[in-house]
Formats: C-alpha cells, sequence, structure tokens
C-alpha cells in the first residue's frame, strides 16, 4: 500500500480501512448534492495503491464502480483531478496521453511533459496500457499526430532505450558535445538528428558531462543553443530532456509556474503535475519551486484557483 515514490506529499494512511472509505464516499454521493470536503479528505490522503483497494471495497458493497459514480456526481477541474486520482500511474499517463490526441489539434505539452520525464520501466508499462485500454499502440497515435523531427524525437522516447546506466565515457562524452556543437552552433543550418542521438540516448551521468564540456566548446549552456537553433515543439522537446536530465522537481517547478503565472491557468498542466507527482517527488518541487520563485507553491496555487478544486489541490501540495 505503500506510496511509489518516497519524496511525496502524499503518504500511506495509518489505520487503513477500505471498506469505512468506501462507505463514505457512498454517503457524500447520497441524496441531494454531493460532499465535496469528504471526497477530498478521503483521496487527497491515501496512496494510489490504498485507492485501488477503496475502489474494489466501493465495488463490491455498492455493486457499482467508483470512478462512474464521482465522474456523474462532480464536475470541472474538481471531477478531473479526483478522476486522475483513482488511476494507476501508468493508465494516469496513458489516459492525459489520449486526451491530447483526442479530436482536432494536439496539447504538444503534455506529450512532452510525459514522454521526457519518465524512466524506461515507466515509459514500457504506459505502451502497454495504452495498447490495452485503446486499442491502438502509443507510438501510431504519436506518428498520426505529430509530424517532421519532433515526432522523430517522440518516437526515440517511446522505445524506452535510454541507457540507464550510470557509466561515463570520458572520450565519447567530449566527442557528443564537439558533435552537437558542429551540428548546431557552427554550422548555418541544424542538423537536428545529432541533437537526438545523443539526448535520447545516453545515460543522465554522461549528459551531465556532455553539458560540461558543450559549454567548454561554446561558451554557452547547451540550453540556450537549443533555444537559438530551434522552435516550436522540437525546442520545447529538448528543452523538457536536458532539464529533466539536470534537475527533473526544477522541470516541476517550471512547469507549474508557467501553467499559473500571467492571465489565467493552464489547468491541465497543473492538475497532471500535481496528480502524477504528488506521491512521487512533490517535496523535492515544492522546494525548487520556492528557491526558483521565492514563493512557496502553496501560495500560487491559493491564488489562482478556487473552491473545492482549490482544496484538493492544496491538499495534495501538502500545507505551505
Amino acid at each position: 500500500m505503500a506510496a511509489i515514490g518516497n519524496r511525496g506529499t502524499v503518504t500511506e494512511a495509518a489505520n487503513f480501512n477500505p471498506d469505512a472509505d468506501a462507505q463514505k464516499l457512498r454517503e457524500s454521493m447520497k441524496g441531494a448534492g454531493t460532499n465535496e470536503a469528504a471526497i477530498t479528505e478521503i483521496l487527497a490522503h491515501r496512496t494510489i495503491a490504498q485507492r485501488q483497494r477503496i475502489k474494489i471495497a466501493y465495488k463490491q458493497t455498492v455493486g457499482k464502480d467508483l470512478a462512474d459514480d464521482l465522474s456523474s456526481e462532480l464536475s470541472g477541474n474538481f471531477r478531473s483531478v479526483v478522476l486522475g486520482l483513482l488511476m494507476l500511474a501508468p493508465v494516469y499517463d496513458a489516459y492525459e496521453l489520449r486526451n491530447a490526441m483526442k479530436g482536432a489539434g494536439t496539447e504538444e505539452a503534455c506529450l512532452i511533459d510525459i514522454l521526457a520525464s519518465r524512466s524506461n520501466e515507466e515509459v514500457k508499462v504506459i505502451n502497454d496500457v495504452y495498447k490495452k485500454e485503446y486499442e491502438k499502440k502509443l507510438e501510431d497515435a504519436v506518428t498520426g499526430d505529430t509530424s517532421g523531427m519532433f515526432q522523430r524525437v517522440l518516437v526515440s522516447l517511446l522505445t524506452a532505450g535510454r541507457d540507464e546506466s550510470t557509466n561515463v565515457d570520458e572520450a565519447q562524452a567530449i566527442q557528443d558535445a564537439k558533435e552537437i556543437y558542429e551540428a548546431g552552433e557552427a554550422r548555418w543550418g541544424t542538423d537536428e538528428v545529432k541533437f537526438l542521438t545523443v539526448l535520447c540516448v545516453r545515460n543522465r551521468n554522461h549528459l551531465l558531462r556532455v553539458f560540461q564540456e558543450y559549454q567548454k566548446i561554446s561558451g554557452r549552456d547547451i540550453e540556450e543553443s537549443i533555444k537559438r537553433e530551434m522552435s516550436g515543439c522540437l525546442e520545447d522537446v529538448f528543452l523538457a530532456i536536458v532539464k529533466c536530465i539536470r534537475n527533473k522537481p526544477a522541470f516541476f517547478a517550471e512547469r507549474l509556474y508557467k501553467s499559473m503565472k500571467g492571465l489565467g491557468t493552464t489547468d491541465s498542466v497543473l492538475i497532471r503535475i500535481m496528480v502524477a507527482r504528488a506521491e512521487i517527488d512533490m517535496l523535492d518541487i515544492k522546494a525548487q519551486f520556492m528557491k526558483m520563485y521565492g514563493k512557496t507553491l502553496h501560495s500560487f496555487i491559493k491564488g489562482d484557483t478556487s473552491g473545492d478544486y482549490r482544496k484538493i489541490l492544496l491538499e495534495l501540495c501538502g500545507g505551505e
């Protein structure tokens, strides 16, 4: 029943009783109106594994599907958070990817957020779940919805083939840095395949060494060069890969900040990160947010959302 990570704000509830929780959820939806506070109280303070037990208990005692019942009782952003919390992590990722590609237009930011930040193992499971749930290969869905070099980077990430060892091949790192430099800053036009080969295939320690070496050769951060050499979704995906390699919680902190700053809120991004990272690394994301922006994530969410949606997000955020 434990959390999937050990740096989350959502941790295992003590004295857990799935039957009692199922009963309380049933009561929260009985009669006129819905008791959103009771739903938040339970679901925001149970791990994903515990929520699966509650779903089973609910079906046994009520003879209906908990997600279906909540879906018909709730609406808006609050409903999106609640339904996300009920899903296993790879199921939620697959569901988000599917939604990002459904209908006209594509939410490229979602494809980037998920595929640039998940481990090989996570991507493999997402691929399996997607096929099972939607009867289509995720790779086929992605290639049908994207194009050009951006598509090729996503397809490479979907193979889940990144080297995950910790070895740094010094000579290779220097060679990689040189090749990226020569493929970009040092020439007219950009050979994006070289960036793909290095950024999507090499392991983290090796890449950190490549980034150091690149800085030496070019006098610039690799991020800066990517911004100068690329544009649009391709720029976004390469930047996301580099940021996740350097510091994943900082990547998510920046995504959260951008989803809330300025006019309006990009709720899809805010919800996706709060739900997906709550029991993995939300503590680190909060610390990075404070360090980068001098304000708490809690205060940002509080100022940018309202109602039950705000309440459940603040619970997932866990205190100031």
